[in-house]
């Protein structure tokens, strides 16, 4: 085989991964529209009264309700378009965070037929933990972070004291949407700890030496990375610290568990 026909050998194989590549990101840029579409329409031939991105934000506002119900609370839109482009955003999450496993399938599928076994062993298991973890984030934001820190931030309503009129809160739903998404983001990529500090312990970038050493560091980290990505106010800065000094402390230990492992 002379250099010419080598070349275009090799020029159909670049074209082949191209094509792969292009092949996945279209079935993958379909199924989230296809989830996004199934989202925002009316099922109203199988009574559903409204949308399910329109029940997604239901489920979101249920802490927030459990608190406010008592007193005849309700949510508010000021904008003819804002309901509309707030269940537009909703059903746009919901295509994310749905999606986001089998879009993670097919990347997995494009790149591991170019990895070797061990590098398989290597990647594939923080993969499969990437999903879990940011739904263990939605588990703790919802369950346990909103109602705290609406709790929180409902205390400073006021009563009627006979000559003034009363402070109650009537947030509006494209806030209520962005400062929950804030919240759910903020802990799901820092839930992601674990995984970044252990795959590279797995590739030798650093070791569990170093980690011990820097543990003040993640600490002052945490707390600076928390007053960014959370909401003003002291209780969920803590709320997202804590876990993640949590993490490190596991990450330290699941590393000293790997070294182990790897010396057998």
């Amino acid at each position: 085989m002379n250099d010419t026909e080598e070349l275009d050998d090799k020029k159909m194989s670049i074209l082949d991964h191209i094509a792969e590549l292009r092949s996945r990101l279209i079935y993958s840029f379909a199924l989230f529209i296809f989830i996004f579409c199934i989202s925002i329409i009316n099922f109203k031939f199988i009574n559903f009264d409204t949308s399910i991105s329109a029940q997604v934000y239901i489920f979101l506002q249920q802490p927030l309700a459990d608190l406010i119900n008592e007193r005849g609370g309700r949510m508010i839109f000021t904008a003819l378009h804002e309901g509309f482009f707030t269940q537009i955003k909703v059903a746009f999450y919901l295509s994310l965070f749905i999606s986001l496993p089998l879009i993670l399938i097919q990347i997995w599928k494009y790149i591991s037929p170019g990895l070797y076994k061990n590098e398989k062993n290597i990647f594939l298991p923080f993969m499969l933990a990437t999903p879990f973890l940011f739904f263990l984030s939605f588990i703790m934001v919802y369950y346990v972070v909103m109602p705290i820190a609406w709790n929180f931030f409902l205390s400073f309503e006021l009563p009627s004291n006979g000559s003034g009129l009363p402070i109650e809160v009537e947030p509006r739903i494209s806030e209520y949407l962005s400062l929950v998404m804030r919240l759910i983001l903020a802990f799901g990529i820092c839930f992601q700890l674990p995984i970044l500090i252990l795959l590279l312990v797995r590739i030798g970038v650093i070791d569990v030496k170093w980690l011990t050493s820097k543990r003040k560091y993640c600490i002052l980290f945490s707390f600076v990375i928390a007053a960014i990505l959370t909401p003003p106010d002291v209780i969920s800065q803590f709320l997202l610290a804590l876990p993640l000094i949590l993490l490190y402390e596991i990450s330290i230990i699941l590393a000293i568990f790997m070294k182990k492992k790897n010396k057998n």
